[in-house]
Parts: structure tokens; C-alpha cells; sequence
């Protein structure tokens, strides 16, 4: 079982990952903004970070440059929901994701997606 931190502003995908997470044995942590996930991370061992990008306060871009300069093996798929704006998919890549998502997305990709970095 994995810990995973799920960072997005909006309760209703933070719900909705968290009990598709838990039903595929995972361990869920949440967070509303980049600031509170960074706390999150810091306080636990985390396997794994799904970031939402855009959010008020310190964004999912700033959180994930933070996350993967100071934990170099830190693990981070990034998701939006801008539509038509790859801008911010490739940005979260050259500051470490290693996967984006744009939503909405597929769950079963998602959580395939995660298995996957999980193992490497």
C-alpha cells in the first residue's frame, strides 16, 4: 500500500480520487492548496503527489518545482482542467512531473498511471 498525497482546490476531485485511491489500497492524504500539500509532504512519507495545477495561493507549478528540487526522488503527476492550454502540462513536465493529466480524465488510465510510477 502506497501513501498518496492528492493536492486540488476542488473538495469534489479530492473526494472522488480519494475513494478511487483507497479502493485501489492505497493509503490518501489531501490537501486543498500547494502550501498545505508541501506541510503534508514534509510531515509524511508520501510515495507519490497528484497536483492540480491551477489553485489560489502557491499553484500546483510552484509546488511541484518546490517538491522536486528539494526531494529529488519525489514522485509527481500533475493535472489540470485549463482546456486547450498545453502550456501548463509541459511547464509541470520541465519542473519534474513525471506524468500530466488534463481533465477530465479516465480514472482507470489515472490509476494505471500511478501503479505504474509506483513501480519504478
Amino acid at each position: 500500500m502506497a501513501t498518496i498525497l492528492v493536492i486540488d482546490d476542488e473538495e469534489s476531485i479530492r473526494n472522488l480520487l480519494r475513494e478511487v485511491l483507497e479502493r485501489a489500497h492505497h493509503h490518501v492524504l489531501v490537501a486543498q492548496d500547494g502550501q498545505e500539500g508541501l506541510t503534508l509532504y514534509k510531515q509524511n512519507k508520501v510515495d507519490l503527489v497528484l497536483m492540480d495545477i491551477l489553485m489560489p495561493g502557491t499553484d500546483g507549478l510552484e509546488a511541484t518545482l518546490e517538491l522536486t528540487r528539494e526531494y529529488v526522488d519525489a514522485k509527481v503527476i500533475a493535472m489540470t482542467g485549463a482546456q486547450g492550454d498545453k502550456n501548463f502540462l509541459d511547464v509541470a513536465k520541465l519542473f519534474g512531473a513525471r506524468r500530466v493529466f488534463e481533465k477530465p480524465f479516465d480514472l482507470d488510465t489515472l490509476v494505471k498511471a500511478i501503479n505504474e510510477e509506483l513501480a519504478k
